[in-house]
């Protein structure tokens, strides 16, 4: 872990910078496009922190993909130690009988992703699958199969690259350890 402190982020110590992101990217891009070749694959992102991640990871791919995303939200401020979530913008491409990648940009408790899941077998796909930037094992509470993964992040908080702090920070470049105030 880095301890730079970007220009005008105190709060900020780089973990992953910019070049080790695009690194994993373009592996990660590498493994999904062989283990998907040949196969009709839908790329569904996870609204809003996967977009960079995603918008990224697509480009390094070389197969035939479709992109749909679906949001998901909290009911409550309390729904993080409960799970309880709602869909907030679904799916506008149907997902039965093909095969589907999930990709998120962080998975930790996997309290929402796993509720995620289980909406998504309802519809049957092919094979459902998930890819993530970041893995917080440590915070897990929910098993939920992470089939690719960039980082195995240690247990703080972080920042950047599609990753917030009440919508602030998604646009940086590199992820973070952030101190909330």
């Amino acid at each position: 872990m880095s301890t730079n402190k970007p220009h005008g982020h105190d709060q900020l110590n780089i973990i992953y910078d910019q070049n080790q992101i695009e690194a994993k990217i373009t592996e990660l891009g590498k493994k999904i496009s062989a283990d998907y070749a040949g196969l009709e694959l839908i790329l569904l992102g996870v609204l809003r922190g996967s977009i960079y991640f995603l918008v990224d990871l697509t480009r390094k791919m070389h197969i035939p993909f479709a992109v749909d995303f679906i949001s998901i939200s909290h009911y409550s401020e309390q729904a993080d130690a409960t799970g309880v979530v709602r869909i907030t913008k679904d799916l506008d491409l149907s997902i039965a009988d093909k095969h589907v990648l999930v990709v998120e940009d962080i998975v930790d408790t996997g309290l929402s992703l796993g509720y995620l899941l289980r909406n998504l077998r309802s519809r049957k796909p092919a094979s459902l699958k998930v890819c993530t930037l970041v893995n917080v094992e440590a915070r897990r509470i929910v098993e939920v199969p992470v089939d690719y993964k960039g980082f195995d992040a240690p247990n703080v908080f972080v920042v950047g690259y599609g990753l917030d702090y009440n919508e602030k920070y998604r646009n940086l470049q590199f992820i973070a350890q952030f101190d909330r105030p």
